[in-house]
């Protein structure tokens, strides 16, 4: 089992330079860093996990101008996005922050993606809620091509280039993992099609993660696809819940952290590193 932490930085809160030392220092596999590229006052959305937004995504930072920062002071630890929202950016620009990531730090990069929720943010970025889906698919198999040839085309419905040039190309072959989130109707099919991993939420309702591995192992086994890993993205530290998702086939563990000060985001990565020596 491997283990991470994902955050919020932002103005208020640990730089995260700190953050990045700090997690490395403590022995965590790798670092995920959230995407809002901003937040419509009209509030028109219901937040997903209910009750008022919280302030941090307000006040979120770029997540790969931070993941550079980290880039720089750190040697080890993966570094990525957790969620980058591809659908509301351009993909030929987010092909070469990621590889320019990747170039930079090494091989360090995971590329996590999702659909997104804030449907008023989607919209300002000029793109259709109810069509989010095909246009991320669309951007990600441009993504896939401009990282791998030296001359890479894409013509779809939502994405069309002609031939281009763009370096650097990564230092992963043939890509950074692309690493899709969701869990619902979908998702999985999507996941076998263009990802390199599942990182579902957990979820009060709907299916638990644990019941839809075997489906994933399914579909990538009709599609001819090898071995899928499945990660959990805001996993509860808990011993018996870690368990739970080890016995079950996950590999990577996502703790949420709290935007807060130097002490109380040390304070909770001890804690978790507590947890973490009980899965050597």
């Amino acid at each position: 089992m491997k283990f991470g932490v994902t955050m919020f930085t932002t103005d208020y809160a640990l730089s995260p330079v700190e953050l990045g030392r700090i997690c490395e220092e403590l022995g965590y596999e790798s670092l995920l860093l959230p995407e809002h590229s901003h937040i419509p006052t009209s509030r028109r959305t219901p937040f997903p996990a209910g009750g008022e937004l919280p302030r941090e995504y307000r006040h979120t930072h770029d997540p790969f101008v931070a993941l550079g920062a980290i880039a720089a002071v750190t040697g080890r630890i993966r570094i990525g996005t957790g969620v980058c929202l591809l659908a509301q950016r351009d993909p030929i620009a987010t092909a070469k922050a990621v590889a320019t990531l990747d170039h930079l730090s090494g091989g360090r990069a995971l590329f996590g993606i999702g659909g997104g929720w804030n449907e008023e943010e989607m919209e300002n970025h000029g793109t259709r809620p109810a069509l989010r889906w095909r246009i991320l698919r669309e951007r990600v198999l441009a993504l896939k091509a401009i990282w791998t040839q030296d001359e890479a085309a894409y013509h779809g419905r939502f994405v069309d280039f002609d031939p281009i040039w763009q370096w650097p190309k990564p230092v992963q072959r043939p890509h950074p993992p692309i690493i899709l989130g969701g869990n619902g109707p979908g998702t999985l099919e999507r996941v076998v099609e263009y990802a390199d991993e599942w990182m579902p939420i957990p979820r009060r309702d709907g299916p638990r993660i644990e019941e839809r591995i075997p489906e994933l192992r399914r579909l990538a086994l009709e599609a001819g696809r090898g071995h899928i890993p499945v990660g959990v993205y805001g996993a509860r530290p808990d011993p018996a819940a870690v368990e739970r998702y080890q016995q079950a086939g996950v590999e990577r563990c996502v703790f949420w952290l709290p935007p807060g000060g130097a002490d109380e985001v040390r304070a909770k990565l001890e804690q978790h590193a507590e947890l973490i020596a009980r899965f050597p």
